[in-house]
């Protein structure tokens, strides 16, 4: 495993995550984290030794840390700029809803998992083709 690569590619989550609390809508930074995994998957084809996928699944578990600590440091200002987490978290029943700053860490593995799953396939199928290109 190639952690100071892990690490360096999961900057852009740190990146994303302070920027989806000051200026990103869901939909614009959703295209954003389109491009950054296309991004990292072709990274990791091209300067990991093997375990593609497990690059890739760590990298998205680093980007959900960095995500969360932002979103949830930054929590006021967070649902100042998306009044639609707040509008979700009242559909919640009351022991989640009660808690909404929580919930972004509560929620947080759960992404991890099917974002690293996400990002993993994509480091994967782009190593066969960057491999292929070689």
């Amino acid at each position: 495993m190639n952690w100071k690569l892990i690490f360096l590619l999961s900057l852009f989550g740190l990146a994303l995550g302070i920027a989806s609390v000051f200026t990103l809508s869901p939909t614009v930074e959703f295209v954003f984290w389109i491009a950054a995994t296309l991004i990292i998957a072709i990274l990791i084809a091209k300067y990991a030794n093997g375990k593609y996928f497990l690059h890739g699944f760590m990298v998205a578990v680093v980007n959900t840390f960095w995500v969360t600590l932002a979103q949830a440091a930054l929590f006021y200002i967070y649902i100042a700029s998306h009044p639609e987490y707040l509008q979700m978290v009242e559909k919640l029943p009351p022991a989640l809803a009660d808690h909404p700053r929580r919930l972004i860490v509560y929620r947080s593995p759960i992404i991890a998992i099917i974002s690293g799953v996400f990002v993993g396939l994509f480091a994967w199928v782009a190593s066969k083709v960057v491999n292929r290109l070689r």
